[in-house]
Order: C-alpha cells, then structure tokens, then sequence
C-alpha cells in the first residue's frame, strides 16, 4: 500500500468517526493521536473550543519514567495520567475519539488505563 492511500484511509475513517461524535461540557472527548514514537491524548469540550487536559509521551511526568518499557505499556501510562488530569477537573465522562486510527494496540492500551484511572466511556 503506497503513502497516499493509506493516507487517505486514515482521513476517512477520521471524518467517519468525527462526524459521529462532539464533546459537549457534560461528557467532553478524549481525542487520541498516534505517530510511530509517540502517543498523544487531549480531553476537548467542542462547544467552547477549550483543552481541558492533555498529556502524551513528552510530558515531563511520563518521559524521564518509561525509558525501557513497551509502547503499550507506555501508552496505558498515558491514559492513566490524562485520566488523572480530567478527574481533577472535574471531568469523570467523557466520549472517546479514537481519531481514525483502528482501536487495538496503543490506542485500546490509552482507553484501558483512562478506564482503570477512573473515567467512564
């Protein structure tokens, strides 16, 4: 599979997902992204346009800590800590957006450690 298409299928499959879901300020979205290093993980309240709480693999809480661990493991990490930061604000029911990528892997790992962390989808 080239580039372009299997550029082009993530973009689908984003709009696809994205039109389907919005973060309202009762139940705002945990939106993910992934790269091949890292792990990125935003809770967003659409409406207002507003970051509530982010965090990824470049925090400073999560980057000097997970040196030799696995992605996924590092990835439930992720979703603990922004887990974490959403209960602090209040924040404990969110609609997750798994932003076209396919939810296994990583992204099933940031869903299970937010789950665990508290958060209810």
């Amino acid at each position: 599979m080239d580039i372009e298409k299997k550029k082009e299928s993530y973009l689908k499959r984003k709009r696809r997902v994205r039109k389907e879901i919005r973060g309202t300020a009762e139940r705002p979205r945990l939106n993910i992204y992934r790269s091949n290093r890292h792990i990125y993980a935003q809770i967003v309240e659409d409406i207002a346009g507003k970051t509530l709480a982010a965090a990824s693999t470049l925090s400073k809480d999560i980057k000097g800590k997970l040196k030799d661990s696995k992605k996924a493991e590092i990835a439930k990490k992720v979703g603990e800590f922004i887990a974490k930061k959403a209960i602090a604000q209040g924040v404990d029911k969110v609609v997750f957006d798994r932003g076209g990528f396919l939810y296994h892997g990583r992204v099933k790992a940031v869903a299970d450690g937010a789950r665990e962390a508290g958060l209810k989808f």
